[in-house]
């Protein structure tokens, strides 16, 4: 994805000089107590707030069964949230469909289901090229003016949100309700509050969409690059020296738009067991096995520091020799950004200024390397629990601000924790993964250098991180008061994820996807092969009636909907499939045969539920869905290679490695999200939409007639 336009015109930001050290060990959360009630500075005797007091944990990912399951098996572990049980309500709680983060969140935010808000997937698809694009965002695409050389002039050109319907808490704020959110999914570009709004999940980094890492190696693979990073071979001189580059965001006044980069020095010291980074007039020293805290860099658009954008990134020394060293993907600095990372723009700098330097990207743990196998998976929970420590940090210092003011109104803190590490780690307690034997040995290692809880495994990590989101629970609980309304939710569940499905494959085989005569789909050690138009594409799209792109969506190739490529001159692919009976019938003949797919190996159904988008969406925007939603059941899912276009060799395979282990990327009835509440909840069941509208009821507000819920609480 391509950065938006404010990354050609940043104002030039003053950088101080920071001398940092590594970052000390991060400490467990303290147990809630006098001391944290204390630091809330709530008098007994204080007058009422204006608002009621609404607290809404979020936590992603938490699934009801597991939490249940958790609090049995390790109740000294889980009392905050066993006393929150017994005192309130635990329920499922619907989530999306599909239930995926942006959606779900999406749908919670407005109070309207994608057809109203316009989320359907992670990914979505260019009806003109049928190329992957942005789910969350809209392309508008500029123009530029050649100049000398190398250079140009961008003109125009932007990437706004995608999202229909109003935020919550701007209904709030409309009606004059305070609201404080924190690290809110699917809320970038930020919008204000009567508080302060911070966006979290889909948030880019500064040098792309989703950020990429960087191994600098002495020792690099022969294939440098990755899917979501790279390795930097670098050499070390007589002096111990390496001279390298940090690379920052793509400079959109140079063609190609090549990524901006400023110089790096590392000094490495095999005597005293260290390498000290330079990046202009900062440093930092680091031993093997130290991360260290985030320095900034300036990077020039343009000769004679005429623009620069100011960025952060963090380092981890994994060895000296051969040397290796991870840096992060390269984040917008919150105290000079680039684009507004809270609303107002000052409170990210005022953070800052409280808890340190924090990451602005919107998902911080470090996936796409451990996907890349250039990390492993300690290192991995090493990173995750500095996001976490963080976190916790961030929510201390939200509870502050919001304590403090007499006003009231909603309080909203996000973690990613559970979410992020459950794709990752799942299959460190399956033991029937595919993917389970190549962990074997780590599962039964210990991890209580993470979990800080004695005799702890690695095959214990999904309990562990619901254990460690309990003391979050804990320190909420001690420091709102007691007639506070709390809600812990969740946008989905989980699920394993054994067998990887490629629903574009599927579709070949059954004639509804066909390629061009000599071509065929991608071969084993073989390249790539995609369902795009211009290009070298293998697709023959004057015969083909459907397509896959994203994570569960599927496609007729419409007519008046897909459209010629006007790049390719010798072929018109236009929809050939005619709206009304003729899609009807095949929607339908599609539809049956998905679900009826069993899976040769296990002999399970693959798809629960194949759902056409107009049987199950309402609002303005029905049309831009894809046709069909699958709902894959527990254990399956689409393909990363179909989700993205590609067309596989095999239809469907065991998850053997290099992408999420756990998944919720299924039928929406698989994986149900979580709502407990110091409340007594309605009878019947309950969605996403319906807690937007149970807060607007809660401050005598009408959800407006687009909303799709109804109160939840008694």
């Amino acid at each position: 994805m391509r950065l938006p336009r404010w990354t050609v015109y940043p104002a030039l930001a003053t950088l101080g000089l920071f001398a940092v050290g590594a970052v000390p060990r991060p400490t467990e959360p303290s147990a809630p107590g006098s001391a944290a009630a204390a630091r809330a500075g709530l008098d007994p005797t204080a007058e009422a707030p204006k608002h009621k007091r609404v607290v809404v944990l979020g936590i992603d990912g938490l699934d009801p069964d597991i939490l249940v399951e958790v609090i049995e098996r390790y109740p000294d572990r889980m009392r905050h949230f066993a006393e929150l049980v017994e005192e309130g309500t635990l329920a499922p709680l619907g989530t999306s469909y599909p239930p995926q983060s942006p959606v779900a969140w999406s749908n919670f935010i407005t109070g309207r289901n994608p057809g109203g808000h316009g989320i359907y997937d992670f990914i979505h698809r260019d009806p003109v090229t049928r190329q992957p694009v942005p789910g969350s965002v809209k392309t508008v695409h500029g123009s530029q003016v050649d100049l000398w050389g190398e250079w140009k002039f961008p003109i125009g050109g932007d990437t706004p949100s995608n999202r229909s319907g109003k935020s919550f808490w701007q209904v709030l704020r409309d009606n004059g309700v305070p609201a404080d959110v924190w690290r809110m999914p699917a809320n970038f570009p930020v919008e204000a509050s009567d508080g302060v709004s911070f966006p979290g999940m889909m948030t880019p980094a500064l040098d792309s969409a989703y950020g990429n890492y960087t191994i600098y190696t002495t020792d690099p693979p022969v294939d440098t690059k990755r899917s979501g990073g790279r390795f930097q071979p670098v050499s070390i001189d007589r002096s111990g020296t390496i001279r390298t580059q940090l690379f920052g965001p793509p400079n959109s006044f140079k063609q190609g738009d090549p990524p901006v980069p400023v110089g790096m020095t590392i000094f490495v010291d095999e005597k005293r067991n260290n390498a000290a980074v330079e990046i202009g007039d900062q440093f930092v020293v680091l031993q093997p096995g130290q991360w260290s805290d985030f320095l900034q860099a300036n990077f020039d658009m343009l000769p004679m520091g005429l623009s620069g954008v100011s960025g952060i990134a963090r380092f981890y020394l994994r060895s000296l020799d051969p040397f290796v060293m991870y840096c992060s993907p390269v984040n917008i600095d919150p105290t000079a950004p680039v684009a507004p990372v809270s609303e107002p723009v000052s409170a990210a700098a005022a953070l800052k200024e409280k808890i340190g330097w924090y990451y602005t990207q919107g998902m911080a743990e470090e996936v796409n390397a451990l996907k890349d196998e250039a990390i492993d998976e300690r290192e991995f929970m090493q990173q995750s629990r500095l996001v976490y420590d963080q976190r916790v940090r961030m929510m201390d210092d939200a509870l502050d601000q919001y304590l403090a003011d007499d006003d009231g109104g909603l309080f909203f803190f996000y973690y990613s924790t559970v979410d992020l590490c459950c794709h990752m780690l799942w299959h460190l307690g399956d033991d029937k993964h595919p993917h389970h034997p190549a962990v074997a040995k780590l599962a039964q290692e210990s991890s209580t250098d993470w979990t800080r809880r004695r005799d702890s495994k690695w095959r214990e990590t999904v309990a562990d991180l619901y254990m460690l989101m309990d003391p979050v629970l804990g320190r909420l609980r001690a420091r709102i008061p007691d007639d506070a309304l709390l809600m812990v939710m969740s946008d989905h569940g989980f699920a394993p994820w054994h067998r990887k499905f490629s629903l574009n494959t599927w579709l070949l085989e059954n004639g509804y996807l066909v390629l061009k005569e000599g071509r065929e789909r991608e071969q084993p050690g073989g390249p790539q092969v995609f369902a795009f138009t211009g290009g070298d594409t293998a697709v023959d799209w004057t015969k083909t009636r459907a397509y896959a792109m994203g994570f569960n969506g599927l496609y007729l190739n419409l007519a008046g909907r897909e459209m010629d490529d006007p790049a390719t001159k010798d072929v018109d692919e236009s929809g050939i499939v005619q709206p009304g009976a003729e899609a009807d019938a095949l929607l339908a003949e599609i539809k049956a045969k998905l679900e009826a797919f069993v899976d040769p190996k296990t002999g399970a159904k693959v798809v629960l539920s194949a759902d056409l988008a107009k049987d199950i969406y309402n609002g303005e925007r029905v049309a831009e869905a894809p046709d069909i939603l699958v709902g894959y059941d527990a254990g399956y899912g689409n393909s990363d290679a179909s989700s993205t276009g590609r067309i596989p060799h095999e239809v469907i395979s065991d998850n053997d490695g290099g992408t999420f282990n756990g998944n919720h990327l299924m039928a929406p009835q698989v994986v149900a999200g979580t709502l407990l509440t110091n409340g007594r909840v309605r009878a019947g069941d309950h969605a996403l939409e319906d807690l937007t509208v149970e807060i607007l009821k809660q401050y005598g507000i009408a959800p407006s007639p687009e909303m799709d819920g109804e109160p939840v609480l008694e």
